[in-house]
């Protein structure tokens, strides 16, 4: 595959980024919730001091019970000894379900900020970032924030804490001992700052990876059945391969560095455990032939644990760090997200807001959707309140950009849309959609009810509207006979109803929104003919005194609408009722007898009887 098929999942690398600045952004989404997070820092303060406090209870017991054979007092001894477990138990419980708390908290705030986000976004938006991505953004790099909030900035500062009490134990038991200890403390920092270095480059890898799985998967899932028409899951599970095993590389390589780290820290800790037994031993033999008491066994065994202990929270820093990491690269791309500009969006002081009369001017727009190649170019025309005009020509001719520019999906490069008089810019834009339904060739159904796809979560529809607009257009018929009728649930996309009911569908929901225009592309398309004599009575009961646009192959399906306007290369070339242009002999009488020839090659059916005469002679 070609390097710019594989661009749409590739995804840029976060390369060099302000670590520090973008912590500060992720502490911000702590603050509403800083009475939580306090609670559980407290805790977990007062659990690792429990934790450097258990080698002194381990140094008495040896030379305050064991050493002299002393029994008076070691069942109090032992009972203290297990209060400290149990209250480390404790608040150790108690921490971890305020931290999860918390990040569960964080995490929802920010799945809800980013879905938010997505749904204000402009449609251009989704033009160049595929599903996959998207998702990503909302899935596996929000669970990357959410192990920092739960197991990160918390356990970093408790980490801190027991890291500095355990010094400061170590120096207060011998200072001679303290620095053996403390020796290979440089060696274990050189080691994490070479990890650091390579892990924060190989979690960039990992996310770039992930987002150009998912979006690979997402795409050939939804397209199964083209793969399959096609005979292409050989050459689809080879791709597959490929990016999986990019993906796995990836991984690999940041498990190596993990498979040298850890070892290598444990290795530098044993290091110190064994110059704290030499310089121990060597000190207390020393003291003992001295006949000095300074040092006893039970400190050397102290210093053991002491020096377990302060390699355990280095190295819990070191994979703190991890995860830091990890999210600062998973909070780079989301952030990226968030502050992405909203290119379309409601003018700070709207001039106008509310129902439209209906009238729609077009006055010399020109439109592109990258760079200068334009697919509009120097449109004008008009459409006055309750007239019904047919949008028509080839592919790729204009058509259907003229209703996204109309309901602002994008905005104009140059020209005007004017809406009641007033530019589209100027418009209140909630106010100016909901004044538009639209009715498309491939009709989009949510997973739930029947009766939410034709509500789509409006409160101000009944379940009596619903079932009216149904009946108005002939989709109760079907619906009815369903098991659970207008709460039958309908599958992902649609899944289990045929093309025609989901367009009968799409039309109740239209009806039943109420809207001031009507735009249907390619409606009536794609179905068999007792369902398109029942869509089409649909259409005309939907385009009852309403503004309605029609963009249309089928020619003669538009008819009977009032103005026809031909569209070639982004130009209007024609525009008329349909008998007005057959008699000009241009580009709509070509499109005309192009489709003609067409249908009675493939069909035996009868020429209209509207037809033009001269059209049957082949003139």
């Amino acid at each position: 595959m070609s390097a710019a098929a594989q661009k749409p999942h590739e995804e840029e690398a976060i390369g060099k980024t302000y670590d520090l600045r973008v912590a500060r952004r992720l502490l911000a989404y702590l603050r509403p919730y800083w009475h939580i997070a306090a609670g559980a820092l407290v805790l977990t303060v007062i659990v690792n001091v429990l934790i450097s406090i258990q080698p002194r209870f381990t140094q008495m017991a040896v030379d305050d019970f064991i050493t002299p054979k002393k029994t008076d007092g070691i069942w109090l001894f032992a009972l203290a000894f297990f209060g400290l477990f149990l209250f480390r138990f404790i608040f150790n419980y108690t921490q971890e379900l305020l931290l999860n708390n918390v990040g569960q908290k964080v995490m929802f705030d920010l799945r809800t900020e980013i879905y938010t986000k997505l749904q204000d976004q402009e449609v251009a938006y989704y033009d160049k970032n595929p599903v996959g991505r998207i998702i990503t953004r909302i899935t596996s790099d929000v669970d990357a924030l959410n192990e920092l909030f739960t197991s990160g900035v918390i356990d970093v500062l408790g980490d801190l804490v027991i890291i500095f009490a355990i010094v400061a134990q170590m120096f207060w038991l011998d200072w001679k001992l303290a620095f053996v200890s403390l020796i290979t403390v440089p060696l274990l920092f050189t080691a994490t700052n070479w990890f650091r270095k390579h892990a924060r480059n190989g979690f960039d890898r990992v996310r770039t990876r992930t987002a150009k799985l998912n979006a690979f998967l997402q795409e050939h899932i939804s397209g199964a059945q083209t793969v399959q028409l096609f005979n292409a899951e050989a050459k689809t599970a080879r791709r597959f391969d490929e990016i999986n095993d990019d993906y796995r590389r990836a991984n690999i390589e940041t498990i190596y560095y993990y498979s040298i780290f850890y070892p290598m820290v444990d290795f530098i800790g044993t290091i110190g455990v064994a110059l704290v037994i030499w310089f121990g031993g060597y000190q207390f033999i020393g003291e003992m032939s001295a006949d000095k008491k300074a040092l006893t066994i039970g400190i050397v065994i102290a210093f053991v644990q002491y020096s377990q202990n302060l390699f355990q929270p280095i190295r819990d820093l070191s994979d703190k760090f991890n995860i830091l990491q990890a999210a600062i690269v998973a909070s780079h791309r989301i952030f990226q997200l968030l502050d992405l500009p909203v290119a379309i969006k409601s003018p700070e002081s709207p001039k106008k807001s509310g129902k439209v009369a209906g009238r729609i001017e077009f006055q010399n727009v020109w439109f592109a959707y990258k760079d200068e190649n334009w697919v509009m170019k120097d449109v004008s025309f008009t459409i006055e309140p309750g007239e019904s005009v047919a949008l028509v020509g080839h592919t790729g001719s204009g058509k259907t950009t003229v209703t996204n520019l109309l309901m602002r999906f994008y905005d104009v490069r140059k020209g005007r849309i004017l809406v009641d008089g007033t530019d589209v810019r100027d418009w209140n834009l909630s106010d100016l959609r909901e004044n538009f339904a639209v009715v498309l060739q491939d009709v989009f159904l949510f997973s739930g009810a029947i009766e939410d796809n034709i509500r789509l979560g409006s409160r101000t529809i009944s379940d009596e509207k619903i079932r009216w607009a149904a009946s108005e257009v002939h989709a109760a018929e079907f619906i009815e006979k369903l098991d659970g009728g207008y709460k039958s649930e309908v599958r992902e996309r649609g899944a289990g109803l045929s093309v025609g009911q989901k367009q009968l569908i799409s039309f109740a929901r239209a009806l039943a929104f109420e809207p001031t225009i009507l735009i249907l592309d390619e409606a009536t398309s794609s179905i068999d003919t007792e369902t398109e004599q029942l869509i089409q009575q649909a259409v005309e009961r939907v385009m009852q005194e309403r503004t309605s646009l029609v963009i249309a192959h089928r020619l003669s399906t538009i008819q009977k609408c009032d103005r026809i306007l031909v569209f070639h290369h982004g130009e209007l070339r024609e525009a008329g009722t349909h008998q007005e242009l057959l008699n000009l002999r241009g580009l709509y009488r070509r499109l005309y007898q192009l489709q003609y020839v067409e249908e009675k090659i493939h069909s035996s059916v009868p020429p209209a009887a509207n037809a033009s005469p001269a059209l049957e002679t082949g003139a």
